[in-house]
């Protein structure tokens, strides 16, 4: 069963979870099945995955508009008593005053927390001029502060989409400092030094997204990162998982996914299991 704790208390609690030095280690479910799951196994704070969101829908990333976003990210909320944050890519529009509105409506969901990110327009996305972005997240920070209020992460998106330019993606996050983001993160980074540069240019939390080769939990916690989160990872392990005993039925003809479906039937039994 979800909480009842006020959207308040959960805002609170997760920003201060946010500790440098002292990752919060915040999975991605993909649905309020995941959500439960994986709040059972202990995890303080959760956020959503558009990727994970979107091929529940048999859709890639990237094609959920506002309205499958937010109904998504209600029905996490409604699942779990721990603090739940919502990828709300760049806000499902170009101008500042949207993304006012999209981050009001998170804030009246019941969000702790919501990230926006300078990657977006349409019908061809590219990074946001730096001026435009700050604007664009000083308007999703105006939003963040009504109400109970959220946690806004902003996200430089230049690592994760092809421009590994360390001195414009620390310009930038600085920059959404400046116009009051609570936390900073830049998708995609994986050098250690690159990490430990960022973290050392901001006064913000920064959160760390998982990928291979990134240095181990302990290590980016020496490096004063606050948050770790793995994206749609955890999604597409699961996808994995299914495609391996599909092709095993199809191709073998035997059941070794049995013990595998045995170790799921069990953690959902105590995940989903009313309290």
């Amino acid at each position: 069963m979800g909480s009842d704790r006020r959207p308040a208390d959960k805002v609170t609690t997760f920003r201060a979870l946010h500790v440098p030095g002292q990752p919060l280690l915040m999975p991605n479910p993909w649905d309020a099945g995941t959500a439960k799951l994986l709040a059972s196994l202990g995890f303080a704070a959760l956020a959503t995955t558009s990727s994970g969101h979107a091929g529940t829908l048999g859709r890639l990333d990237g094609s959920v508009d506002k309205a499958e976003a937010l109904a998504h990210a209600a029905s996490i909320v409604a699942a779990v008593d721990v603090p739940v944050s919502a990828d709300l890519e760049d806000g499902f529009a170009d101008d500042p005053d949207a993304v006012f509105a999209t981050v009001t409506d998170a804030v009246a969901v019941g969000l702790a927390g919501c990230s926006i990110e300078d990657f977006g327009g349409d019908p061809d996305p590219s990074i946001y001029d730096a001026k435009l972005a700050a604007e664009r997240v000083a308007a999703a920070a105006q939003a963040a502060g009504t109400g109970t209020g959220l946690v806004l992460t902003a996200r430089a998106e230049n690592f994760i989409r092809g421009n590994p330019d360390l001195a414009d993606t620390i310009a930038r996050l600085q920059a959404y400092q400046q116009a009051g983001a609570d936390v900073l993160y830049a998708p995609g980074l994986r050098d250690f030094s690159d990490i430990r540069s960022v973290v050392t240019s901001v006064d913000r939390p920064v959160n760390v997204l998982v990928l291979p080769g990134l240095a181990t939990v302990a290590e980016l916690a020496q490096a004063g990162v606050a948050r770790i989160s793995v994206g749609g990872a955890f999604s597409q392990v699961a996808l994995a998982a299914l495609t391996r005993a599909g092709r095993e039925l199809l191709d073998d003809g035997t059941y070794g996914f049995l013990d595998l479906a045995a170790e799921g039937r069990k953690q959902a039994i105590t995940a989903f299991r009313d309290r």
